[in-house]
């Protein structure tokens, strides 16, 4: 038999098969798409962008176009195998939206676009604006007054620090995969749509509009979930998120609890302010508070977050005193948002600059 005759079964399915790709076409039959009517959440995007996400976050990962890559790329290997190549650092596009934002000491010019590489750092300044786009991770649109270095581009991490201004991500990288670097905090992506901000004296806040993001500093984790905010400080960390709607005096109570108080009696005293008015929507403000508070006032925000959404089985009292790792990711789990072991997992990954 002819090697024509085995391309010719490759591309149309005529002439006599070869064993190995007949194999390979055994086991992907496991993976075989079954057409059937899309059912997605009824979703209001509030902009251009959010709907351009939305079609790429729906799609990207079809287990049908995974095959498709895995059947290709093993029949290129086996019929053109090649010396391995050393992996480079990816470049990153910048395109500049409005004045002259700059890359190093090179401008660059409104509707013009430029490679931004590890090492580098893109800054804006007041009538300036530039955008961010990379296949492998997503868009980000740079802000006026901002400095957002590139730390690193290789190895499946994407690690960047926003020394100051407003980045407004839309991630499609994995979970885990971009992290963003502030003066008090840390930022993964889990997935989502979010607003980072850093003002001159290195606070911090993060908006989440799709998604969930994780804060994380010094062992100090926040987990913000879609509608919800959380500000960090200096020397600080993260402090307790709360929806956008949530009532004022829970807002206020929180700001004073995580980052004002000074003596254990005001902390006590807003801590009771924000379980009386937190609502059955702010259980998440709530969870948070378990590992935030002294051991002699655990006890009140268990029994206050056991009203707003009761405990799953096998979560006991004891245990969540006792902040047991398990029961409360499993607390937090059955609140409804996406599954902790997400975070946990990418955790155990990271490099230690990370950490």
């Amino acid at each position: 038999m002819s090697n024509t005759d085995r391309d010719d079964y490759l591309w149309d399915g005529s002439g006599e098969p070869d064993p190995e790709v007949q194999r390979l076409e055994r086991l992907l039959t496991q993976f075989r798409h079954e057409p059937r009517d899309a059912a997605f959440q009824a979703i209001t995007p509030v902009s251009r962008r959010h709907r351009r996400f939305l079609a790429i976050a729906r799609g990207f990962w079809p287990r049908f176009a995974v095959a498709a890559a895995l059947a290709v790329a093993v029949i290129v290997t086996i019929r053109f195998s090649r010396k391995p190549t050393m992996p480079t650092p990816a470049a990153w596009t910048v395109n500049g939206l409005a004045g002259s934002p700059r890359i190093g000491n090179a401008s660059v010019q409104q509707s013009k676009t430029a490679s931004l590489t590890a090492g580098q750092s893109l800054e804006t300044d007041a009538q300036s604006r530039a955008e961010i786009h990379a296949e492998s991770l997503g868009e980000i649109d740079v802000e006026p007054n901002t400095r957002l270095r590139v730390l690193n581009t290789r190895n499946g991490l994407k690690h960047a620090a926003l020394d100051r201004g407003t980045i407004e991500a839309y991630i499609w990288a994995s979970p885990g995969e971009f992290v963003v670097d502030t003066p008090a905090a840390t930022t993964v992506d889990l997935g989502c749509a979010y607003t980072l901000h850093v003002d001159p004296s290195g606070n911090g806040s993060v908006k989440t509009m799709m998604g969930w993001v994780g804060f994380a500093r010094n062992g100090r984790e926040s987990f913000i979930p879609a509608g919800a905010m959380c500000s960090t400080r200096p020397r600080i960390g993260p402090g307790t998120p709360f929806f956008e709607d949530a009532p004022d005096p829970l807002r206020s109570a929180l700001e004073r609890f995580d980052f004002d108080d000074q003596t254990d009696a005001q902390r006590a005293a807003d801590l009771a302010i924000a379980l009386r008015v937190a609502r059955p929507r702010d259980a998440m403000t709530v969870w948070h508070l378990l590992s935030r508070v002294p051991v002699d006032q655990r006890s009140a925000v268990y029994e206050r977050l056991q009203q707003l959404a009761p405990s799953p089985v096998g979560v006991t009292q004891d245990g969540i005193l006792h902040l047991d790792r398990p029961m409360l990711d499993a607390w937090w789990n059955s609140l409804g948002f996406d599954n902790i072991a997400v975070w946990r997992r990418f955790e155990r990954t990271w490099p230690n600059e990370i950490r």
